[in-house]
């Protein structure tokens, strides 16, 4: 049976027997993986707190097949989110960041980019004046990375360019609709008779596009509750991720409106 070492965030902890838990991690080399530490919770455990919840830590994993429970032998914690345990919001955060990894990942399947999305996203989600942004972000960094990324440029079907402003008339935000099951917007020629469509403004296609590309302009968007920008995104995102799951996570209702 292979030994891996592994850089691991846990996802899922669950008491077991005596002295023991059951994890879900999801790591850098290995993807999500389900394992049992024996004696993680002694007293005197030699994982000490490396086992946390939403902890990063460096594992020792003996691999024992697809259908088995690997063994954590050895844990050395490497980071630990301290502002989660202070900051309430910030927590239920990290709590959805961790559902999604757990719900929508494959196990034994590596997305090292999308481990690093949500250790980046979880190390700075006590800035509560981006911590919207950057759940969004994670969201659709995590589409993008299995394979769902929304096309958000052009009619999913026919490839037509789609403007958020009516560029025929006065510039003014026009609808776009977004068709959930295809995972794209489709131009007016193309909607008829689809199912699943939702309705995004000009201004919710835009800010989108923002939050989907690389760079620092997502920044610059105001997602405060005055701004009424916060809840057509969240919504849009939000059915995203559920048709995706076929449910509604669990920890959507605590992530704000």
């Amino acid at each position: 049976m292979p030994t891996v070492r592994t850089l691991a965030l846990v996802i899922r902890s669950t008491e077991v027997f005596e002295t023991s838990k059951v994890l879900t991690v999801f790591s850098r080399e290995l993807g999500k993986v389900s394992a049992i530490a024996k004696g993680a919770r002694r007293l005197k455990s030699p994982f000490h707190s490396a086992l946390d919840l939403l902890s990063v830590c460096d594992m020792v994993l003996i691999h024992k097949g697809t259908d088995a429970l690997d063994l954590v032998t050895e844990a050395t914690l490497e980071e630990r989110f301290d502002a989660l345990k202070t900051d309430l919001e910030a927590l239920y955060a990290g709590y959805y960041v961790a559902e999604l990894l757990d719900g929508l990942t494959e196990h034994h399947v590596p997305h090292p980019k999308l481990f690093e999305a949500a250790r980046v996203t979880l190390r700075h989600l006590a800035d509560s004046r981006l911590r919207r942004h950057r759940v969004l972000r994670f969201e659709l960094a995590l589409l993008r990375e299995l394979g769902h990324a929304p096309a958000l440029e052009n009619c999913v079907h026919c490839g037509r360019p789609i403007a958020p402003r009516d560029v025929q008339g006065n510039g003014e935000e026009t609808n776009v609709a977004f068709g959930l099951s295809i995972g794209g917007v489709i131009c007016a020629g193309c909607r008829p008779g689809q199912p699943h469509v939702a309705v995004l403004d000009g201004g919710t296609l835009t800010a989108l596009r923002a939050l989907a590309a690389p760079g620092g302009e997502w920044r610059n968007l105001d997602l405060s509750p005055e701004s009424g920008r916060f809840g057509p995104l969240r919504g849009t995102v939000s059915a995203i991720i559920s048709h995706l799951m076929g449910r509604r996570p669990h920890l959507l209702p605590y992530l704000g409106a």
